[in-house]
């Protein structure tokens, strides 16, 4: 079976984009990176994405007329790559159907809570403010609601009294490094079923 083919979308520093280069290039990950996509000329991870030999498209949203057109474009470049998977990491735009409908089933993002606990933006200091004693990271589909498609895999996390945004982020963080390779390797190996909003993780193909 040829290896998944893999597009990596994020807009800032690429701390996820690089744990999953180190694995593909670790041996750890039988997939292929083919593609960054950034929408932040000056992000760190474009200068991650080069050092790993992987191409990049970075683009400035305001110089199209709408999301959809720069989608149209990134859309081109995906199927020229034969993308079979987007990995959404740290990627701060919301997408359209333009992008999603083509890559329905076939992408997918990372948030750092317990979905469907805190969705949207700031989850942790959400969950911090909640005074929840438990939080996580949820590896899920990407269906066009806000943090709402089918949970692939998720990883909990305590939150101690001690915890401030700061504390708690280091741990969420390192939780995600293990977590998303992970669920990358399910699909990669043909693991993973989805039936409506329920994830089936069985033996690979």
């Amino acid at each position: 079976m040829a290896a998944l083919r893999i597009a990596i979308f994020a807009s800032g520093q690429g701390t996820n984009f690089q744990t999953i280069a180190d694995a593909v290039r670790e041996g750890k990950l039988d997939v292929t990176i083919e593609l960054l996509v950034c929408d932040k000329p000056s992000a760190p991870v474009i200068q991650r994405a080069s050092q790993a030999g992987v191409d990049a498209f970075v683009f400035k949203p305001k110089d199209y007329p709408s999301r959809e057109a720069y989608e149209s474009e990134i859309l081109e470049e995906l199927r020229a790559r034969q993308v079979d998977l987007v990995v959404l990491a740290g990627y701060m735009r919301i997408l359209t159907p333009t992008l999603v409908e083509p890559f329905m089933g076939r992408m997918i993002n990372i948030h750092p809570s317990l979905l469907p606990s805190f969705p949207g933006i700031n989850a942790i200091g959400q969950a911090l403010e909640h005074g929840v004693k438990v939080t996580g990271v949820t590896v899920h589909y990407v269906d066009g609601g806000l943090d709402s498609g089918p949970i692939l895999a998720q990883t909990a996390v305590a939150v101690t009294e001690e915890d401030d945004e700061a504390s708690l982020t280091v741990r969420i963080q390192q939780a995600e490094r293990e977590l998303y390779p992970e669920a990358i390797r399910l699909i990669a190996q043909g693991a993973i079923t989805i039936e409506g909003r329920r994830v089936a993780v069985g033996k690979s193909q």
